[in-house]
């Protein structure tokens, strides 16, 4: 049993998350050791993707360098709405052919066999396709409570298929994805793990990831992987990386980070409360006159506290970082003003754009 204290198990998940002095080299780096890169289309600032490496690599960080590990190296592979290092598919990959489906889905799947395999044999005779390069023969609709989908069934058939493992995404164009057949995008030597045991193993990843964790949550889905801990002041049964123990000696210190909403840093929402004493609400999907901190804020991390909110965005046709608001959830001092205006700058370098409304 590890007893630690609040701010060593801060410590602990902030570095888990590369967050801390420490700046990882490049986007494998950072996709090896956080174990998921969320995509999304939101780009007020930039789209989360490139936001979430940027808040770890920083100025260095290049849009291609993603590309390029996903499309060409083949280090990093795109499923379920995440960039992934490749060294996650063994684990991936007998849960995709193992899953089990709510049974309205799957009798969706099964009403449109036909469906499926037109998918299959069109990829397989003519190589990687757009969604709009193959036609809808389904049979049968699912509905479209969310508003996600439009008629057209080619793009939610192609995503269940992808979760399935009977196709996956090889690469964009713009933000459309391309598909292809698995055997053409992931490699052909995966090891034959039983579900069981792939599940220990991203049980452990996830660990790693998040350097502490409630167990059995889930939101972490950590399980019993790693070693049982106790924090000071909290009630909950943790789970900590024993590595990230071992390095809690070797402390690079804190530095300033802009986090995007959608960052896995921020996804598990009560450990965020529990170890923080952050709530994060994000106010994208409340209608305006009940936002309070803005459309799409992004936490701002000084050292292992959250401390405050950025409302900015991306003005294109200015062609300017506009700040509306840098909210103190915490009082700042001289000094943390100064690195949270620092980053905010350097943000607005990364992009190649000026910053107004900072001072």
């Amino acid at each position: 049993m590890h007893v630690l204290t609040r701010d060593e198990a801060r410590r602990i998940a902030v570095r888990a998350q590369l967050l801390d002095a420490h700046r990882p080299g490049d986007v494998v780096e950072v996709a090896e050791q956080i174990g998921a890169i969320k995509i999304d289309p939101t780009a007020v600032i930039a789209p989360s993707e490139h936001s979430v490496c940027w808040a770890r690599i920083g100025w260095s960080y290049e849009p291609g360098q993603l590309a390029k590990a996903v499309e060409e190296d083949r280090l990093l592979f795109e499923y379920d709405g995440q960039f992934r290092p490749a060294s996650l598919l063994p684990y991936l990959w007998p849960q995709m052919r193992s899953r089990m489906l709510r049974p309205t889905t799957q009798a969706y799947l099964d009403a449109n066999a036909s469906f499926r395999a037109d998918i299959l044999t069109r990829l397989a005779d003519e190589g990687a396709l757009l969604a709009a390069d193959i036609p809808d023969t389904s049979v049968v609709q699912a509905g479209d409570e969310g508003g996600w989908y439009g008629s057209n069934q080619v793009p939610r058939m192609l995503e269940l298929m992808a979760y399935l493992g009977e196709v996956a995404i090889t690469r964009r164009v713009g933000r459309q994805r391309v598909w292809d057949l698995p055997e053409r995008v992931y490699p052909a030597d995966l090891p034959d793990l039983t579900p069981d045991e792939a599940e220990e193993g991203l049980q452990a990843r996830r660990l790693q990831a998040l350097g502490i964790a409630r167990q059995k949550s889930g939101w972490s889905g950590v399980g019993t992987a790693g070693e049982e801990a106790r924090v000071e002041g909290s009630e909950w049964r943790w789970r900590v990386d024993p590595e990230a123990i071992a390095a809690l000696d070797d402390d690079p210190g804190g530095r300033a980070a802009i986090l995007n909403p959608y960052d896995r840093m921020l996804f598990d929402r009560p450990r965020l409360t529990e170890l923080f004493d952050f709530t994060f609400v994000l106010e994208q999907f409340k209608p305006k006159a009940q936002r309070v901190y803005g459309y799409f804020a992004h936490p701002i991390l000084v050292g292992d506290r959250f401390i405050g909110l950025l409302d900015a965005a991306l003005d294109k046709k200015r062609e300017t970082v506009v700040v509306s608001a840098v909210h103190e959830m915490l009082p700042f001092d001289d000094d943390e003003r100064e690195m949270v205006r620092a980053e905010i700058r350097d943000l607005g370098e990364w992009l190649g754009v000026p910053v107004a409304g900072l001072d």
